[in-house]
């Protein structure tokens, strides 16, 4: 009597191995695109909800120059919940709205898009959100700190269009 499995006894086994591992590998998969399809839903609800006038950021370049006014150039991820949480509280938020609208021009680069890869070597990004101060000529200004609070942010919006004089 031998004491090894026999060669039959273990393809079964082998095959069992296979499957399973086929298995996590596409229930992995589909639990990550739902993960994503489900954020970037809740992102897209969120952008809209701002009621904010979003523009690429060639074309709010482009409006800066004609109305003398800075860019705020907002790096997000359409499925990151920080992002959409800045969404939420800060670029919903009355005063803030205001204060964009009053001195600013808005643009929303994404992250994934090759607009998002200019924009992150040009300006040395390496995580979102990041929200850069932009002259009318692309030329970063600064990179404001993250914040949600509504009226520190806000504070810090007027402490940047007050030092740059048009």
């Amino acid at each position: 009597m031998s004491i090894h499995p026999s060669k039959q006894t273990q393809r079964p086994l082998l095959q069992k191995f296979g499957i399973g591992c086929v298995v996590i590998v596409v229930l992995s998969v589909a639990g990550y695109w739902v993960n994503k399809t489900v954020q970037s839903y809740l992102g897209q609800s969120a952008i809209a909800a701002t009621g904010l006038d979003i523009m690429s950021l060639p074309d709010a370049l482009e409006a800066a120059k004609s109305s003398q006014k800075l860019v705020l150039a907002d790096m997000s991820a359409i499925w990151c919940p920080t992002c959409r949480r800045l969404d939420k509280e800060i670029f919903s938020s009355e005063i803030v709205k205001a204060q964009i609208q009053q001195n600013y021009v808005f643009a929303r680069i994404e992250y994934e898009t090759p607009e998002g890869l200019d924009f992150r070597n040009t300006y040395d990004v390496v995580g979102f959100p990041t929200l850069l101060v932009l002259d009318d000529n692309a030329k970063k200004l600064v990179q404001l700190p993250l914040v949600f609070e509504p009226q520190e942010f806000t504070n810090n919006l007027q402490k940047v269009s007050k030092a740059v004089s048009y």
